[in-house]
């Protein structure tokens, strides 16, 4: 099985490196292209009014000057000498849940194989930044070659990719793993931190204040997460929302 590794905190990040040992544990071809700077929020964006950079690292190792949506296609159409049969994108310094999956680089990495027809899993560690304490990397490391040999076996359908988030704590603390379905934070908790420079220049930051914890009653990543458990949720590329489709095609029939 040739194995394509990808992320968005950039070829330097040990997220990489923890993603290229899991894919090692999985098959002994194995390539890493991933991009050349941080693209943390860049979501599925191409790179179309830049040239790409790629830089040859090592062997089956490359940077990009672009975006992990970039990565994925160089790998696919250029540099690997067949298509990849699996894209790990990862993983990434940070949980990639709920509403986080619109922005998150990462996904974008595996939804840009799953556009390409090639199986592919998101995986992302969750960690607490406040306490300035490095992410459980084993956690993802140890948990994950399982996760993804066994939804393999199952099969992965056409245009969905899996997302894969590890709970912020040691190995042995995971409770289990849940199929959850993603959830949705309380959207008055994003707000914007006003501040200024040392010349009195206003500049902003996005950013989230802290709120209730979810349940582990509701089966969705973000409760999944808080419980200790691993979240795996497919994600499809199709958006439609099918009941109000439904209901359009009443107010704007066909014929």
């Amino acid at each position: 099985m040739r194995i394509l590794v990808t992320n968005d905190d950039g070829i330097n990040a040990h997220g990489l490196k923890i993603c290229e040992q899991i894919a090692r544990k999985i098959s002994d071809d194995v390539w890493v292209i991933a991009p050349e700077h941080d693209q943390s929020g860049v979501s599925h964006s191409l790179s179309l009014n830049d040239p790409l950079r790629l830089r040859q690292l090592g062997e089956r190792l490359f940077a990009v000057k672009g975006t992990p949506t970039d990565c994925v296609i160089m790998g696919a159409r250029h540099v690997l000498p067949e298509p990849p049969d699996l894209v790990l994108s990862g993983v990434n310094r940070g949980r990639n849940a709920a509403e986080d999956v619109l922005y998150s680089g990462t996904v974008a990495g595996a939804k840009e194989a799953a556009v390409l027809g090639i199986p592919s899993f998101a995986l992302s560690q969750a960690y607490t930044s406040a306490n300035k304490a490095e992410p459980h990397w084993k956690t993802a490391l140890q948990h994950a070659p399982a996760i993804i040999e066994r939804v393999l076996k199952q099969g992965i359908p056409r245009d969905v990719l899996v997302n894969v988030n590890f709970p912020d704590c040691p190995p042995g603390a995971v409770k289990g793993v849940w199929a959850a379905t993603q959830g949705k934070r309380d959207q008055q908790l994003l707000h914007i931190d006003a501040r200024h420079d040392g010349r009195g220049n206003p500049y902003f930051w996005i950013a989230y204040a802290r709120g209730a914890r979810p349940t582990g009653k509701d089966g969705t990543d973000l409760a999944a997460l808080t419980d200790n458990r691993i979240a795996v949720t497919p994600l499809r590329l199709d958006l439609t929302d099918q009941p109000f489709l439904t209901k359009l095609a009443g107010l704007f029939p066909t014929s």
